[in-house]
């Protein structure tokens, strides 16, 4: 599979370098520095909102230093509040080491690693049953760029384990924003 990928990129490569030796043009192009993207520090807010089935409010900010206009690496805190009436109520705190890879400046991959404190209540007829857990996450996601500022998508949790995670499905929906 990899030689095939590589015969087929240095194919490629070859007949763009033919094209090019053959074209009679010549194209000046002017570099102007304010254009230039500078790798840098961004901070970034992901968030969610639902009142599916109950009540559902996810914030997690977050701070990215932009390595190349492809690849991003950063970390933040996250929370979230969880209620289904008369049933269970469930808040988690936590912290997560993100990163973007951009292949395309429209479309976004992110692996994301999230460790999150777990406080939930379920409330029994025989009277409340509290729990108290860390639960780690491991997402593998993608997304569309709406602009070069927000990106939507969704993520993969490869450690979901339904009987036992705090999430209701392994595939969570995103939305980021990034100032």
């Amino acid at each position: 599979m990899k030689n095939t990928l590589l015969k087929l990129l240095l194919t490629i490569s070859l007949a763009f370098m033919c094209y090019q030796s053959n074209a009679q043009t010549t194209t000046i192009s002017v570099i102007d520095s304010t254009d230039a993207k500078e790798p840098g520090l961004k901070f970034g807010c992901g968030f969610g909102l639902s009142f599916l089935g109950g009540t559902n409010i996810s914030l997690s900010p977050n701070l990215v230093y932009e390595v190349s206009d492809k690849i991003s690496l950063g970390g933040g805190i996250q929370g979230s509040y969880t209620a289904i009436k008369d049933l269970q109520k469930t808040t988690t705190i936590g912290f997560n080491v993100i990163s973007f890879y951009n292949p395309t400046p429209k479309f976004t991959t992110l692996l994301e690693f999230a460790e999150l404190n777990v406080n939930r209540t379920v409330e029994m007829v025989t009277g409340d049953v509290k729990d108290k857990f860390w639960e780690s996450a491991l997402f593998v996601g993608a997304g569309y760029n709406v602009s070069n500022k927000i990106a939507i998508g969704a993520k993969y949790n490869v450690l979901y384990k339904e009987d036992e995670s705090v999430y209701t499905s392994p595939i969570i929906p995103f939305v980021n924003i990034t100032f």
